[in-house]
């Protein structure tokens, strides 16, 4: 079974930085696409970021290009999320999925993992 296990999370103030990371099992971590998504509380799931396999070109959304930087280490299955300059917009449960998924309407599966939490606030 794919398992996948964020964590990192916290209570940071607005403009400090986070770093989240993802560890899966259960496939080829290193043959896949993965991508983050972020939950607000009481609305849907939000794209956030995709990586292929060979790191070669990250899609992010706009809204976190310059702060977020998105990133994987093949040899240890996990993913990353560095999280620097936060908003109080960025509070979100962030989840990560296997393959380029959720991104402009396309197909988006339910994350299996529990996610981890940021909360911005001053």
């Amino acid at each position: 079974d794919v398992q996948l296990v964020e964590s990192g999370g916290g209570l940071v103030q607005p403009g400090e930085s986070l770093t989240l990371s993802c560890v899966a099992s259960g496939f080829d971590f290193s043959t896949n696409y993965m991508t983050w998504v972020r939950r607000v509380p009481g609305k849907g799931l939000e794209w956030v970021s995709s990586i292929p396999s060979g790191s070669e070109l990250v899609f992010e959304l706009d809204s976190v290009k310059g702060r977020f930087t998105t990133s994987r280490d093949n040899s240890k299955n996990t993913l990353y999320l560095q999280l620097n300059s936060l908003k109080t917009e960025d509070t979100a449960i962030y989840y990560c999925l296997q393959g380029f998924v959720c991104y402009d309407g396309s197909w988006c599966p339910s994350p299996p993992g529990q996610g981890t939490l940021v909360i911005v606030s001053s």
